[in-house]
């Protein structure tokens, strides 16, 4: 019996890539944390990928339901903790809990990759990278090292395009009813 409902990971996968690509430019250092970051963050991280989830809960898959809504609730809660002290509404979060915080989300991450083991390289490969950034960003925190930072930053740009490649995949190879782009 053929499925008639959309495949909504491509929407999940290019908010989370995009936006990944994005932060991670600056965690790269080559530019500063800007509205163009918090707003990625807030509707294509955030709302797109919680939108994807939702509607990966319609179509059965609790993989991808677990996935895209976390992720996009990771994204809006980083940018709460980057605008909520601006706005006086709390205090900022010192560097060491930001730790504990991306380490958690890195365990959560190391988890879901499992869940990626059946799946196809492309799906392996963006959970894998996503671990290691996370344990990464992590790291930075805990050491207060702009040379871990940077490297984090240069890993999650990778991790990022990967998810673009696989979401842009998914469309081509729909439309197109053949494999423009393997994933593997």
């Amino acid at each position: 019996m053929r499925d008639y409902l959309a495949n909504p990971a491509p929407l999940g996968l290019m908010g989370f890539g995009m936006t990944t690509v994005l932060l991670n430019i600056h965690n790269a250092g080559f530019f500063p944390i800007s509205s163009m970051i918090l707003a990625m963050g807030i509707f294509y991280g955030g709302i797109a990928q919680v939108i994807a989830g939702i509607m990966e809960f319609k179509k059965g898959n609790t993989f991808g339901t677990t996935a895209f809504t976390s992720y996009g609730l990771f994204w809006l809660s980083l940018v709460a903790l980057i605008v909520m002290p601006k706005f006086g509404w709390a205090e900022p979060t010192p560097h060491a809990y930001m730790g504990c915080y991306l380490a958690m989300w890195g365990l959560l991450t190391l988890f879901l990759f499992l869940g990626t083991l059946k799946g196809n390289f492309c799906i392996k490969f963006i959970f894998a990278s996503l671990t290691v950034l996370f344990f990464l960003l992590a790291a930075r925190d805990f050491t207060g090292s702009a040379l871990i930072g940077t490297i984090a930053g240069y890993e999650g740009i990778v991790c990022g395009l990967s998810a673009i490649y696989l979401a842009m995949a998914e469309v081509l190879n729909e439309v197109y009813d053949r494999v423009v782009l393997p994933i593997g």
